[in-house]
């Protein structure tokens, strides 16, 4: 009686401190947090990150055609022979210096050029509302990667346990087997062939722990993490989606992949291309004006005075060999191409949607399909150990319940794998932001 109570309170003892928390361990990761941390170290990521700030600044740069360019200059240049001129046999006049200095300051703007500079601002927005739509592709795309990642390890981790029990089961059947044969009532083949069943289920555990090292490496390399820290993520394959009709998701996905998007906005830059390639003939009017000092003139040819210089400048192309009308035609054939690209885009996203709900609704049939299938082989290894223990079953038919069994638990597990994994690819395809 009393080694039972000493045997009751360890084990209650033991209970206890497992159930407390380890000091300085680390808690499980969550999928949001486990997608923060890789954001957070992606290299692509802050790559199309400094894309977007770099497109900003093309902004900028576009804009600057709007003010005037204020350049400043100093030059000395040395002249010889130099224009000069005798009156009446005295000494000849000098019209110039042979030292010549200059130094101003010069302003120039473009007054008119009929919208060309308004167009390139346009391809400068463009070009910086695609590299923000090119930087959510790829939040996108690395956020689904972990969540494959992440579920595809608590998948690997959850086989791994089946193939345990499976192992389990098989190894207690081997030991039974085994002394029925050392009674005489069992053979060597009856014990052969449970062997050869725990040995198959081994190498598939093998292959299973050799995917999920791949996994977690992965993992550890996308968060950051060494790869000797332990890996604890906290996660369940239990979800409940709601979503609406295919037709309701269709216009959604249009209205927010941001491959929609991306396309429209190469489209919306190929027209101003177009746009600024038609106005190409057009004159520019210009305008200039400098403030400087200098010397060379008259009287006093070495003495520095200011001048003032001003003027307007109209450029008007006559002929170009050509190359105006190759770039309109070029331009116009390019926004064609992009106007093919987006209706493309919006073809694939809508086969995309279709073709994930389809695949979501059919994971879903699954788990009732294997839910019954999973009741039904465990009903049936609990009658074939039964009979086995008593005599009437043969090893063959334990060992093909047995296989059976863990066949359906893995059925399950894939089918609420797949389940799982389709939502978060409808929640893709239809554009819903899940990281």
């Amino acid at each position: 009686m009393k080694k039972t109570l000493l045997r009751k309170a360890g084990t209650a003892a033991a209970l206890l401190l497992a159930a407390l928390p380890l000091q300085g361990a680390a808690a499980p990761l969550t999928l949001d947090e486990t997608i923060r941390m890789v954001q957070e170290k992606n290299p692509s990521l802050k790559a199309a990150a400094e894309e977007v700030t770099a497109a900003e600044a093309r902004i900028r740069q576009s804009r600057s055609a709007y003010y005037p360019q204020i350049t400043a200059g100093a030059g000395y240049t040395y002249i010889d022979p130099v224009s000069e001129m005798g009156f009446g046999g005295s000494e000849p006049v000098q019209f110039m210096p042979n030292d010549n200095y200059e130094a101003k300051v010069t302003a120039r703007a473009t007054l008119l050029d009929f919208g060309k500079r308004g167009k390139t601002v346009d391809i400068a927005r463009s070009g910086r509302n695609a590299a923000a739509h090119s930087l959510d592709i790829a939040e996108r795309d690395i956020s689904y990667r972990t969540v494959e990642l992440f579920y595809g390890i608590l998948f690997l981790r959850e086989s791994i346990r089946v193939q345990d029990k499976e192992i389990t089961a098989l190894q207690k059947a081997l030991d039974h087997t085994s002394k029925r044969y050392q009674a005489g009532t069992a053979t060597r083949f009856d014990v052969l062939s449970t062997d050869v069943r725990i040995q198959a289920a081994r190498s598939k555990k093998l292959s299973l722990q050799h995917q999920l090292r791949r996994h977690e490496l992965t993992l550890h390399r996308l968060t950051g993490l060494a790869v000797n820290d332990p890996l604890e993520l906290k996660g369940s394959f239990d979800v409940r989606p709601s979503f609406s009709d295919e037709a309701s998701l269709v216009a959604a996905a249009l209205q927010r992949r941001s491959e929609s998007k991306l396309a429209a906005e190469q489209e919306q830059s190929a027209r101003a291309n177009r746009d600024i390639a038609m106005k190409q003939g057009l004159p520019v009017v210009s305008a200039s004006a400098s403030w400087g000092i200098s010397n060379g003139y008259q009287p006093e040819i070495d003495e520095i005075r200011e001048n003032v210089a001003a003027g307007i400048h109209v450029e008007l192309p006559i002929f170009t060999g050509f190359r105006t009308s190759a770039e309109r035609q070029e331009a116009s054939a390019l926004l064609r191409a992009a106007a093919q690209r987006r209706i493309d885009a919006e073809q694939r996203i809508k086969t995309d949607v279709e073709e994930t709900l389809h695949a979501f609704e059919t994971s879903r049939e699954k788990i009732l399909t294997t839910q019954s299938q999973l009741q039904q082989a465990r009903l049936a290894a609990e009658h074939a150990r039964a009979r086995y223990e008593n005599g009437v079953a043969t090893t063959l038919d334990l060992l093909d319940t047995e296989a059976a069994l863990a066949q359906a638990e893995l059925a399950r597990l894939q089918a609420a794998y797949d389940y799982l994994m389709n939502n978060y690819a409808l929640k893709r395809a239809t554009g819903e932001t899940f990281w």
